[in-house]
Formats: C-alpha cells, sequence, structure tokens
C-alpha cells in the first residue's frame, strides 16, 4: 500500500474555501454521483437511515432523500462552509440533516446505518483500515455501502507535467482498486465489488484545469507537498510540458474512478480494530446460548 499521507487540515480548509465555487465546476462528480445511485439498486430493502458521507454541497443528499423519501437522511462532511453550502439543497418537504464530522470518526451508533453512500470523497482519507471499519461498525447486518473514489491515474498528464518542470509532488497521489478492496476484506465488509471507470475531459488551456481544482477544492493536500510559493520558471515549464500534450486542439486530463459497493455482515462477525477484533451480539442472544 502507498506510503503517502493526507494533511486533514489542508483537505478540511481546500473545501471550506470551494463551497461557494464548487457547484460551476462539478460536472464529473455529478455524472459519477448518478453512477453511484444506480448501484443503490442492489438494495431491496426500505431504508430508514441513509448517510452521505463527504456530503459537499448536498446534491446527492438531495437525490438520496428524493430516492428515499420515508428515511432519514443525513449529510456528513468535514468541512462546515460545504453544510452550510448544503442548505440550499434542503426543503421543508425533503429534509436532510447535517452533521460536520470526519469520516473515520462518524458520530453514529453501532449498527445504525441501512445505507452508506460516498461519492468521490474516500479519495482524501489515507487510513483506509480505520475507514473501511468505521463503516463496518455503523452498519447495519445486511445494511448496505456504495462509494466512488478517485484512482492512481487520476490527472496523470497534470502529474507528468509536473514532473518535467521538478520533482516536487504538486498533485495528490490516489489508491488503486486492489489496496481499497483488500482493505475492505480485511475490514470484514461482504461481498465487495468494485470496478474501473475512465473519463477524459478536455480544456482550451492548462489553466482552465488548474482553476476547476481550485474551484472543487480538490488540490494536492499530501504532507510532502512542496511549502511556499512556486516559482514562476517552473509553473511556466509545467505549462509547456502540458501543451505538448495537446490532442485536437484540447487539453487533456484523465479521471480514473473506483466505484464500489459491499454489505454489512451479520452479527456476530468480528470487525478488526487496532489491536484485535470486537465481535457483537445482541443481549438476547447471549442470554439464549447460555440456556443451551
Amino acid at each position: 500500500m502507498s506510503d503517502f499521507q493526507l494533511d486533514p487540515t489542508q483537505v478540511r480548509r481546500h473545501f471550506g474555501r470551494a463551497a461557494s465555487t464548487y457547484e460551476k465546476h462539478d460536472a464529473l462528480q455529478r455524472e459519477v454521483g448518478d453512477a453511484l445511485l444506480e448501484r443503490l439498486g442492489f438494495y431491496l430493502e426500505m431504508p430508514l437511515r441513509v448517510v452521505d458521507v463527504g456530503a459537499g454541497t448536498g446534491r446527492g443528499s438531495a437525490l438520496l432523500k428524493q430516492k428515499y423519501p420515508k428515511a432519514e437522511v443525513i449529510a456528513v462532511d468535514l468541512a462546515l462552509p460545504m453544510l452550510r453550502a448544503a442548505k440550499q439543497h434542503s426543503s421543508w418537504r425533503k429534509p436532510f440533516r447535517r452533521v460536520c464530522a470526519e469520516a473515520t470518526r462518524l458520530p453514529l451508533a453501532d449498527h445504525s446505518v441501512d445505507v452508506l453512500y460516498s461519492n468521490l470523497c474516500f479519495q482524501w482519507v489515507d487510513d483506509l483500515p480505520a475507514l473501511f471499519g468505521e463503516c463496518m461498525r455503523v452498519l447495519k447486518p445486511g445494511g448496505f455501502m456504495a462509494f466512488s473514489s478517485f484512482g492512481p491515474d487520476t490527472l496523470m498528464e497534470l502529474r507528468a507535467a509536473w514532473a518535467e518542470a521538478d520533482q516536487q509532488p504538486h498533485v495528490g497521489r490516489f489508491l488503486d482498486m486492489h489496496d481499497v478492496g483488500d482493505a475492505m476484506l480485511n475490514a470484514g465488509l461482504r461481498d465487495p465489488v468494485l470496478d474501473v471507470f475512465r473519463y477524459t475531459l478536455t480544456y482550451s488551456e492548462p489553466r482552465k484545469l488548474l482553476e476547476e481544482l481550485r474551484g472543487l477544492g480538490a488540490t494536492n493536500a499530501d504532507r510532502a507537498r512542496a511549502r511556499g510559493l512556486t516559482g514562476k520558471g517552473r509553473y511556466r515549464r509545467m505549462l509547456a510540458a502540458y501543451e505538448a500534450m495537446r490532442t485536437d486542439g484540447r487539453i487533456p486530463a484523465s479521471w480514473e474512478v473506483v466505484s464500489a459497493h459491499a454489505w454489512g455482515p451479520p452479527v456476530g462477525q468480528p470487525r478488526r480494530v487496532p489491536g484485535g477484533e470486537i465481535a457483537t451480539f445482541s443481549i438476547d442472544t447471549l442470554r439464549g446460548s447460555r440456556r443451551k
């Protein structure tokens, strides 16, 4: 598994700043989210509680409330300005709750969530055991989780262009499908299914892509990122290297998307935590086992 580490303070700051501009640049996020919603067709029950982890400005939360009008829908995000912006999508007829929290520390009771949904958020969490352990903790037995995340080939052109300019990391790094799948299995999630989809967006010039990334809050938050200002010379070398990749008059930007779903395990299956495993049983089950 990759050894990079994200700076959660930077992640929160970047997305907080982008709250007012996010929806001007989120065409890809909407398309990926629509495809992710289709995965919910595998879940045939009527959920009581649905949680949108990394809800951002709340478009996905509103669609979840529309799909499950009788369910309690909770939008969770670590950036408070994003949740404030999400209020516009929560109507009095179809409201959803908004909670500021991290994906690895959800303020939810054990086994209290029927559906856990997360669209393009998990790539901003580098502790996969903690992330999927928390998903395991809150999912009900037989509960359903569906999520999408960026894979390592995302923005490979921009990464290559920067490599021509200097050796500093300027583009965030993302975990591949095998690392994600292994972490899901290790956490105890049942029957995971993962797919990879590739998208190519094009721009009139490299600066348009950089503006979009800033507008989304999707800028580099690696702890090893270069600090301070990037020199104009290196920036110009990066732009020139990216220009050399122009195809059919446009600048390409690749996005690799990992899309997945899995199920909460039955009661009693242990979940892994630091230092061991925890198994959960109802008190009635334990009493019944004593009588036998």
